[in-house]
């Protein structure tokens, strides 16, 4: 079966111009073009896919016979063979050495570090004061995953360095794995601030866990003191570079989808205050004038609708898969070492699953007919792949909600409309509000 090529391929660079200059009008056209379209990364060719029931098939019925794909092999360098690069056995064991951290019971012990992160960060703000809202969100989802992998001094100073570093990695990862491979051995200002930023988390990274291990392996209640006293079916724990390279992981995938989940809630809310009144209803009527706590949690049924609905509209752009052995895709023969595009951004778009997508309606998660395709809805990818934190990141999105909500009204400031910024997905640029208090 011949696969459509899609439009706009020029010699030599393929489609990235057409992806980095149009990127999701680009990607959200392909439905048009068939379930598989080839789209070529400059001498790469792959296989993009754009309908719900492929995307399972890739992610999920057929995942054993994927791995990640071209686009995260230019994070080795930053991620090494964490979670998010790991594959087959290796992967499967290190999945396991990890889940314990994300239990339940942990979860609600890092809960408490959520309430405490965004409490501060509201009792830092003045009636009246103009807030950079992408900045403040940042910091909190920093602040957040920092404290529940580390909980010393010393961990401090890794926090501060991830607030400085991690989103320069995240910006100029996403470049490189949309370019051909020679640009990433130009000497770009951005290929220098990329491998600066690596190598200072790598040394301060390693000195914690260092000093973790002269500690005699004390249980501190975090996430990298879960990390240290894992061990697998055979007793092996991991090395040093092991967990550093979870270590990155995490904060790296811990961050960036929380951080701007919020600040696009802020920004949406604002937008709609129907919304708003409901939230401020159900925080009012679940939470009172106390902190929030995680039993609270699945009481806020509205208020995770409207982190779905945000979750929904500012996905990840694109994420890859390589074949490991050959699969029948739609009728398409894809061989060994064939490259698979997916986009959850594409997918949470399509008219065909959500009706009228680029309206902001939470209550279509409420619906008796919510229900959406398998493979619709992939917010953290999907199958034995899908994020290990999942949970975690949805918990912190509502409790940092529901906190600041409580106390805050974010009003945009006049005149200043935000700007969206593009790397792994869309980020608010700008996003001035003016805090008041309720």
């Amino acid at each position: 079966m011949g696969v459509p090529v899609a439009p706009g391929r020029l010699p030599f660079l393929g489609h990235t111009v057409e992806m980095v200059r149009r990127r999701h009008e680009f990607t959200s056209s392909l439905r048009d073009h068939g379930d598989v379209v080839r789209v070529d990364l400059g001498p790469l060719s792959t296989f993009f896919v754009t309908t719900p029931q492929l995307v399972h098939q890739v992610l999920v019925t057929d995942g054993a016979r994927f791995r990640k794909g071209a686009m995260f092999d230019k994070f080795r360098p930053y991620l090494g063979n964490g979670l998010v690069l790991s594959d087959g056995p290796f992967h499967l064991r290190q999945r396991r050495m990890i889940q314990p951290a994300f239990h339940r019971d942990r979860i609600a012990r890092y809960a408490e570090v959520m309430v405490r992160a965004a409490t501060a960060l509201t009792s830092s703000w003045t009636p009246g004061e103009v807030r950079v809202v992408e900045d403040d969100m940042q910091g909190l989802a920093v602040t957040i995953v920092g404290e529940a992998l580390f909980s010393t001094e010393l961990g401090q100073r890794v926090i501060d360095e991830v607030r400085r570093s991690v989103f320069v990695v995240i910006k100029q990862g996403m470049v490189r794995a949309l370019s051909p491979s020679f640009v990433e051995k130009l000497p770009l200002p951005g290929n220098r601030e990329f491998d600066r930023a690596v190598a200072r988390m790598h040394a301060l990274v390693l000195e914690v866990i260092a000093s973790r291990r002269a500690d005699g392996g004390r249980d501190h209640g975090d996430l990298l003191s879960m990390l240290l006293l894992a061990q697998d079916e055979s007793g092996d724990g991991m090395t040093d570079q092991q967990t550093y390279d979870e270590v990155l992981t995490l904060l790296t995938a811990g961050i960036e989808t929380t951080a701007l989940a919020l600040a696009w809630s802020f920004h949406e809310v604002s937008r709609h205050p129907e919304v708003e009144d409901r939230l401020v209803a159900e925080i009012d009527e679940v939470v009172g004038d106390r902190p929030v706590t995680f039993a609270d949690v699945p009481r806020l049924t509205y208020t995770a609708a409207v982190v779905n609905e945000v979750l929904r509209m500012y996905p990840l752009w694109i994420l890859m898969r390589r074949a490991t052995a050959p699969v029948d895709l739609g009728g398409v023969e894809l061989p060994v070492g064939a490259e698979v595009i997916v986009s959850p951004h594409a997918l949470h778009h399509d008219p065909a699953s959500f009706p009228e997508p680029h309206r902001f309606d939470p209550d279509r998660w409420l619906s008796a007919s919510a229900e959406v395709p398998r493979g619709a809805f992939i917010p953290f990818a999907a199958g034995a792949r899908q994020c290990v934190g999942n949970v975690f990141a949805q918990t912190e999105i509502v409790i940092a909600l529901a906190t600041v909500l409580s106390k805050w009204r974010l009003v945009p400031v006049p005149g200043k409309p935000v700007r969206t910024k593009f790397t792994s997905t869309a980020y608010p640029s700008g996003l001035l509000m003016t805090a008041v208090p309720r």
